[in-house]
């Protein structure tokens, strides 16, 4: 699987780690910045870059989905989720790695660099990368409420109120 993956100054030591992780277990590592440890460094780009890349590879038929970091991952989860198509999903235990894949179909995950230990992120990436969406009727109902939304500015049926 490709994985793409970003963060700020806060989450760049863990970011070399969980590449290097991934790249063991065989996983192809598309690194989007930053290269180098600047304190006054602007995440979004670099978040919004690797989320593009998610839904380039996707919509090309490559299995990939996208990690950030960031010190908290709030900022990373916004600006990944600022790219038409991502469903990027904050993480901070087990339980929120799996359902992001199973009841959100998350193509991005976000993971606060100073909330958890390397070992605890390792194991919400694996758990992640490792989780299918469910497919169940529910879930892909709200999902695609989601993408009308994001393409429309509705949801049919629903009254939005804008």
């Amino acid at each position: 699987m490709r994985i793409h993956i970003a963060t700020d100054h806060a989450g760049l030591d863990l970011s070399q780690k969980i590449q290097a992780h991934l790249r063991e277990q065989g996983h192809e590592v598309v690194d989007h910045g930053p290269t180098a440890y600047d304190a006054l460094d602007d995440y979004p780009a670099f978040c919004i870059n690797a989320a593009h890349a998610v839904i380039v590879d996707q919509q090309a038929g490559v299995h990939a989905l996208g990690v950030v970091f960031g010190g908290s991952g709030n900022g990373e989860q916004i600006a990944a989720n600022k790219v038409k198509g991502i469903r990027a999903a904050l993480v901070w235990n087990e339980s929120t790695a799996l359902l992001a894949r199973q009841h959100n179909d998350a193509n991005v995950i976000s993971i606060g660099a100073r909330q958890h230990t390397e070992d605890e992120a390792i194991r919400f990436i694996d758990l992640f990368v490792a989780e299918p969406f469910s497919g169940e009727e529910r879930h892909a109902r709200r999902i695609a409420q989601l993408a009308e939304y994001e393409a429309t500015g509705d949801i049919a049926g629903k009254g939005v109120d804008h």
